[in-house]
């Protein structure tokens, strides 16, 4: 269990070192260039992947409940996050964060169609990938309604934290990865430390301002049964592929 709890922690970690910085603070920074959003991805996805491993090696019923629930979300869920992600760097005829973050400066995939699709389609899709309401509730006690915490139920102590810690990171990336395709405004554009202090202080507004929303999410819907998640899910799909049909048919 401990190489799996391992290996969790060290991707969300290198996850946060190659790609965080091109997406948070500034465009400019050393290891900028090497974000990728294939490879986030494809990060994210191997992190599942030990997750569940971690959850079956538990032994117990709940631990692989909660695996194949999770790779059923993962399932659906990754193919309509590289359509949205796709919709995106065919606007900016790049996979790379801080391109895409540099044509929206310059004003060219402003107010486009298929950007609102991908946009829905984003916030549909991190609602699932980090585990919160109406997908799963990160705070239930029942255990035939767990998604990611029956993975975790067995688990206490330091590796429990360094679990939870990983989450929290999740939820951290995917709101600076949607704030960097869909509004990346307040990030520096130069190494400038004063530019980077002010691309700090949006950032911290931006999260402010999802966190509230999340607050209004969770408060006001109820999490939904296991066998709705796929339309949930396709919805999703659906909005990131009407997304790409627009743009090669408006654009």
């Amino acid at each position: 269990m401990n190489i799996y709890k391992f290996t969790i922690e060290c991707l969300q970690v290198t996850i946060v070192l190659e790609t965080a910085p091109a997406f948070t603070l500034s465009l400019e920074l050393p290891i900028a260039s090497t974000a990728d959003v294939i490879v986030l991805v494809a990060l994210f996805a191997i992190a599942r992947f030990f997750t569940a491993l971690a959850g079956m090696d538990i032994g117990t019923a709940f631990g692989g409940m909660g695996s194949s629930r999770e790779m059923t979300i993962a399932s659906l869920a990754e193919p309509a996050m590289l359509m949205a992600i796709f919709t995106v760097s065919l606007a900016s005829k790049s996979t790379s964060l801080s391109q895409m973050v540099h044509v929206i400066y310059s004003g060219h995939s402003i107010l486009r169609p298929s950007l609102a699709f991908a946009l829905f389609a984003f916030i549909l899709i991190a609602l699932a990938e980090t585990g919160r309401i109406p997908v799963d509730n990160p705070a239930t006690h029942l255990e035939l309604t767990m998604i990611h915490e029956a993975m975790i139920l067995e688990y206490s102590g330091r590796h429990l934290a360094l679990i939870e810690w990983a989450n929290m990171m999740k939820l951290f990336l995917f709101v600076m990865l949607g704030a960097a395709a869909f509004a990346p405004w307040g990030i520096a554009e130069t190494g400038d430390p004063g530019a980077i202090s002010m691309a700090f202080l949006f950032m911290m507004m931006k999260l402010s301002i999802v966190g509230a929303v999340l607050v209004l999410i969770e408060t006001g819907l109820a999490k939904m049964r296991i066998f709705r998640l796929t339309e949930f899910l396709g919805s999703a799909f659906l909005l990131a592929t009407l997304g790409m049909l627009s743009f090669f048919i408006l654009e």
